[in-house]
């Protein structure tokens, strides 16, 4: 029992009249073909562009000479002549295919098409990327089991895993307006927090990044009654990198009784690649099996097909420069390797619990993963982890060490699929350097 199917599109003898996209270290193959939004100037207006090798395709253009027509009718340049992703997530998964798979046909060596689009690559390197889609709503899970317990034996040594993490996807409302494109600016926060026992506004001393996928929701607003995880997880459009930026001491003060506020929403870094979900159907793997002394699952998040394919083998890398490697010309230091299959919650369950009562979810609109960490030693999502809450600093090698971030550090995401007779692909980077905190004085 499958999710989503395996087609043409991923075939790895595929290859593309555009050669940089058939070297293998290559992150955007023709097994791939994401989507972004980018300007190609200053003057320029943003036009949807989808990553081909080193290459990008101006889909918009595309779309305005008529190439979209067969596909899409009357609706093409609706859809595709935007600035924002918004109009084709809100299109069925049925259509998202056949986009896909003309794609596939168009840039595929010896494609007939080829001298009517190859006008209309763009290099990647002269493009100014945007945030994909307009986010009306972003909501962040909690949903790394071993996160979760390494936090909580931070706080909570004899009970470190709440009672509820193992009965549902816990999550809260994140703001949306702080969400940025690799790239943007990350400043240190300015907030309260708490020293030597008295209360201070002050900037965070304990900036921390936190590793993250993004799931894009696509489809029309959910009718009611229309929750079944089957229904649920074809909203899923695609998948970004998140850097879910967080001060720890803001945190801390401000999250009794009702959870993160200040502390998350100053700024929150996405990858500007979307991978669609057809894209990622060869990396797709059962979800976590539950212990024997896990509750079970309630029906409505229980399903065969997701038991059997409903997580995804991301392998994720975080690496950090210092301001002193970048000055010496050092090699960033990799941080944590750990890879999403071993979330507790899948992206299916996650969208369905959040529509269970009723939620409407609109195309653009972003859930997230929550910190994704895992077993082993350097497999630690967060600096809050990796240092114990900054009781056993990083070394970071070369004379410097870390217990959570200091300005002018860069923090740099990354993530790839792979698995034996497919071809690899991968999202490219998300990208964050830290800035001093805004002068209140």
């Amino acid at each position: 029992m499958t999710i989503w199917t395996l087609d043409e599109t991923h075939d790895p003898n595929a290859e593309s009249w555009v050669p940089s996209a058939n070297l293998e270290t290559s992150a955007f193959g023709l097994q791939n073909l994401p989507y972004g939004v980018a300007t190609a100037g200053d003057d320029a207006e943003a036009v949807i562009v989808v990553a081909i090798g080193d290459q990008a395709l101006n889909l918009s253009a595309c779309a305005a000479a008529g190439l979209l027509d067969e596909t899409f009718g009357a609706d093409a340049r609706g859809i595709l002549c935007r600035d924002d992703l918004n109009a084709l997530m809100a299109r069925s998964p049925a259509e998202w295919r056949a986009l896909r798979l003309w794609l596939h046909r168009a840039l595929r060596a010896g494609s007939e098409m080829q001298s009517s689009i190859e006008g209309f690559l763009l290099p990647v390197e002269t493009l100014q990327m945007r945030v994909p889609a307009r986010i009306g709503d972003y909501t962040d899970f909690y949903c790394s089991v071993e996160h979760a317990t390494n936090v909580g034996k931070l706080f909570r040594p004899d009970n470190p895993l709440l009672p509820n993490f193992k009965s549902l996807p816990v999550g809260y409302h994140g703001r949306a307006s702080s969400i940025g494109v690799s790239g943007a600016e990350v400043r240190r926060p300015n907030g309260q927090i708490r020293v030597d026992g008295d209360i201070v506004f002050a900037p965070s001393r304990m900036l921390d990044y936190e590793l993250e996928l993004g799931a894009f929701i696509g489809g029309g607003k959910n009718d009611s009654g229309v929750h079944r995880l089957p229904e649920a997880r074809e909203r899923l459009f695609g998948v970004c990198l998140v850097n879910d930026w967080s001060a720890r001491d803001i945190q801390a003060w401000e999250y009794q009784p009702l959870g993160p506020f200040l502390s998350k929403s100053f700024v929150t870094t996405i990858s500007p690649w979307v991978v669609t979900m057809d894209a990622l159907a060869p990396f797709r793997v059962a979800a976590r099996e539950r212990l024997a002394d896990d509750p079970a699952l309630l029906d409505y998040l229980a399903d065969q097909a997701e038991a059997e394919g409903g997580a995804l083998n991301i392998d994720l890398t975080v690496r950090l420069e210092s301001a002193a490697m970048r000055e010496r010309g050092d090699q960033p230091l990799t941080v944590t390797r750990a890879n999403a299959a071993g979330l507790y919650w899948t992206f299916g369950q996650m969208i369905t619990h959040h529509m269970s009562n009723g939620c409407p979810m609109l195309p653009g609109d972003m859930i997230a993963s929550g910190t994704i960490s895992g077993e082993k030693a350097g497999s630690q999502g967060c600096m809050l982890e990796l240092t114990r809450r900054g009781a056993e600093p990083l070394d970071l090698g070369n004379g410097e060490s870390r217990s959570f971030l200091q300005d002018g550090d860069e923090i740099v995401l990354e993530g790839r699929c792979e698995r034996e007779g497919f071809r690899a692909i991968g999202f490219g980077e998300c990208r964050g350097a830290v800035l001093p905190a805004s002068d209140w004085s």
